[in-house]
């Protein structure tokens, strides 16, 4: 039980609290790079295939293809990412590196909300969360990881490692 409790206490530390999105990322523009693109401009619907990248400030999405789409009489937008895998990662406020990759990914700026699913896995550090679908949402930095019917979510903590030569003095 105490184990439990320490494994517990260890991915509150190691997986969730750090994961503050590095809030500068989302005041940036964000661009997108592809090596074809097509766009519906009246259903608001933006399509980029082939070798997908999205960088808004330490934030990077790499996919086979996204589709952005527009809300009507609005400028918020939902960004779909697929590939196998997509990726994302982002540089956190701490100074970790936040690395996520899934069949799907889907950003939604405008309402702080990243969800990936199909094969979702979350890296930081040396620790890791798997599942059919991660979501996270970045202002309030709250984490939920769910899977399907007969599986499982899997998280993996890694020691922490202590340096030898403090031990030592």
């Amino acid at each position: 039980m105490k184990n439990l409790a320490a494994s517990l206490l260890l991915l509150t530390s190691v997986i969730a609290a750090p994961v503050n999105a590095a809030k500068a990322d989302f005041e940036q523009r964000i661009k997108i790079d592809s090596d074809r693109q097509a766009a519906d401009l009246k259903n608001k619907i933006a399509s980029y295939l082939d070798n997908v990248k999205i960088t808004q400030g330490s934030l990077v999405i790499n996919a086979d293809i996204v589709q952005v789409f527009g809300e009507k009489d609005s400028d918020v937008k939902v960004y779909l990412a697929k590939g196998n895998p997509a990726t994302f990662e982002q540089l956190l406020d701490d100074g970790n590196m936040i690395n996520l990759q899934a069949d799907e990914i889907r950003y939604e700026p405008g309402k702080n909300m990243i969800t990936i699913s199909g094969h979702a896995l979350l890296r930081q550090q040396d620790s890791q969360v798997s599942g059919s679908r991660i979501t996270y949402n970045t202002l309030t930095e709250q984490l939920s990881a769910e899977s399907d019917k007969n599986e499982r979510v899997t998280t993996i903590l890694e020691p922490e490692i202590k340096d030898k030569n403090k031990d030592q003095n």
